[in-house]
């Protein structure tokens, strides 16, 4: 998946000056260079959200790929003990 070329704290702020501001959210999508489609996506995965609790969110994601790249590499590794 391609990386964005936003930071979390500029997708954080961003929704917080949609939340305050009287703009159209397709005003606020045309000043930023974002489709109205990445602005709802933000939304739903950070809507309402402080940056820490963004920040814990990144954390929790890193630790579970950690742990699931290791349950794939135990499950591999008992597979091939088997044969």
């Amino acid at each position: 998946m391609k990386a964005s070329q936003f930071s979390d704290e500029q997708i954080v702020q961003i929704l917080q000056e949609a939340e305050r501001s009287e703009r159209s959210i397709g005003s606020i999508c045309r000043s930023h260079a974002i489709t109205e489609t990445t602005f709802y996506r933000w939304r739903r995965k950070f809507g309402g959200m402080t940056l820490s609790e963004v920040q814990h969110l990144k954390e929790l994601e890193k630790e579970n790929a950690r742990l699931k790249r290791l349950l794939a590499e135990r499950d591999l590794l008992s597979m091939r003990s088997r044969s």
